[in-house]
């Protein structure tokens, strides 16, 4: 039977199902491994405390013996002593030199010929190298899990004297017990909820699908393109009668909408402009109160060079302001923003004096020539610097000693303008979205700049690209043909 066939009751029924029953599988599976895992854990542990008491146990023997405390004297030391403590932590000792030969065992029968002789070399390197002196050996015999711990066992000067090993059978009989009383017990569980479930499922399978099934003849006339009819059903259900009216009160409100969208789209134009029109006059308006902000602090009437100074700054206002009245010009005419004044300019005294608006010492300008030669708005190239370098300034983290980087050249017949910067670069997944409009990655950004940028640049048959490595820092390249 083909799925696309199959009633959308038997659906609903089936996927019920198979979810109740998907989920007893998965919670059986998770109890079998969470009880495989607590038996490991539970062994590891209980080897890793016998091993430390019957060590401390040895050593207490040790402290008490009227023997040289030698590895020869292992045998007479312990020789009744082994089987006390053996008997005490119920787990079998055996006693090695540092060598891996034999001294002595609490095994009942105790012979040479019964035991492992000799430790084996790697156990012995493993055990020398290792940080805690301990080592661990697991064995499967017969479907069985046998452990078999090595470690030293010192003289009071911490000087090693044996090597203690305690072999242990892994038994996982009561653990096992649990799990089958668990599993018996939540398997009645899962059977009655097998039960219930499927008596909901029928049950909501009629439900939902009688009151779909009753208009669903009717919504599939329903289009965008066209004025639809309501839908009038004599002797509904309650849900019928509620979905009939949610549906025909959505008709209502479809040619409302068709109107509102017009309207919309409108106030989303503006709203967009308005965005843009903010963020340009913020970018003057930033390095103008620092212009008068660095004016404040340097100006002294005692300075020789002060009407050179005055001069400077005051130029440096009124290229801000020239910029602001540009784009309040523009707005008026909604779309051009700003208009193009092309006029013959040096393209590197005019990046030198975006730069210092800003008052950074650590913004370096580099450039190949004093003197490049273009046809350029200068308003414009002004906005595309400053806003580059405001980009690279927001894009160094607190605790980095920023730097950035200006350099203008000329190669084969074209500008280019380079800012490079040591902040945080760009993510790998917003790599493509840079030049977006709207897009930022600052809380307080509108996502706005490098887009009019790129704008900026290609009016002039120009590109912009970039270079990123993440936390090493970014370089835009702008290029753009010198006539």
């Amino acid at each position: 039977m083909k799925l696309k066939k199959i009633s959308l009751r038997l659906r609903i029924f089936i996927a019920m199902l198979f979810v109740v029953v998907l989920a007893s599988v998965l919670i059986v599976g998770v109890a079998i491994h969470q009880y495989g895992e607590e038996a490991i854990d539970y062994h590891q542990q209980r080897l890793e405390r016998k091993q430390k008491n019957i060590k401390s146990h040895l050593s207490f023997v040790i402290k008490q013996t009227s023997y040289e405390v030698k590895t020869e004297k292992i045998p007479y030391i312990f020789k009744e002593k082994i089987y006390e403590i053996a008997n005490i932590h119920n787990l079998q000792i055996n006693l090695y030199d540092l060598d891996g030969s034999i001294l002595t065992s609490s095994r009942a029968g105790f012979s040479q010929d019964s035991l492992q002789e000799c430790i084996s070399a790697d156990v012995l390197n493993t055990l020398s190298n290792t940080a805690e002196h301990t080592f661990v050996e697991t064995k499967s015999v017969n479907h069985k899990v046998f452990q078999s711990s090595y470690t030293y066992l010192t003289d009071q000067k911490f000087k090693p004297l044996a090597i203690i090993n305690l072999p242990y059978l892994e038994d996982d009989d009561f653990l096992a017990r649990e799990l089958d009383e668990f599993l018996e017990r939540i398997s009645y569980a899962y059977l009655f909820m097998l039960v219930l479930a499927s008596a909901i499922a029928f049950f909501l399978a009629n439900y939902i699908t009688k009151s779909i099934k009753t208009i669903s003849d009717k919504i599939n006339t329903t289009t965008l393109e066209k004025r639809n009819a309501r839908i009038e059903v004599e002797d509904a259900s309650e849900e019928i009668s509620t979905l009939v009216q949610s549906y025909n009160s959505m008709i209502d409100q479809l040619e409302e909408s068709a109107r509102q969208l017009a309207k919309s789209e409108r106030e989303e134009a503006w709203r967009e402009m308005a965005k843009q029109v903010a963020h340009e006059i913020k970018n003057p308006l930033t390095p103008m109160r620092l212009t008068v902000q660095n004016f404040q602090r340097k100006f002294s009437p005692d300075d020789p060079n002060i009407h050179q100074k005055v001069e400077e700054y005051s130029e440096t206002l009124i290229q801000q302001i020239d910029t602001m009245s540009s784009i309040a010009s523009a707005f008026s005419n909604f779309a051009n923003m700003p208009a193009q004044q092309n006029e013959t300019l040096n393209v590197v005294n005019t990046v030198r004096l975006s730069l210092d608006i800003f008052n950074k010492d650590y913004i370096v300008f580099l450039s190949e020539r004093e003197e490049i030669i273009t046809t350029f708005d200068k308003t414009q190239l002004i906005r595309v610097v400053t806003n580059l370098v405001k980009n690279a300034i927001q894009a160094i983290p607190e605790g980095r000693v920023p730097k950035i980087v200006v350099h203008v050249s000329l190669h084969e017949g074209d500008i280019k303008i380079t800012v490079s910067d040591n902040g945080i670069g760009i993510a790998e997944g917003n790599e493509t979205k840079v030049f977006e409009p709207k897009f930022t990655t600052k809380s307080s950004g509108t996502g706005l700049g490098l887009a009019m940028v790129k704008n900026i640049v290609e009016s002039y048959n120009g590109n912009i690209t970039f270079m990123t490595q993440l936390n090493k820092g970014t370089t835009f390249i702008v290029t753009f043909p010198k006539t």
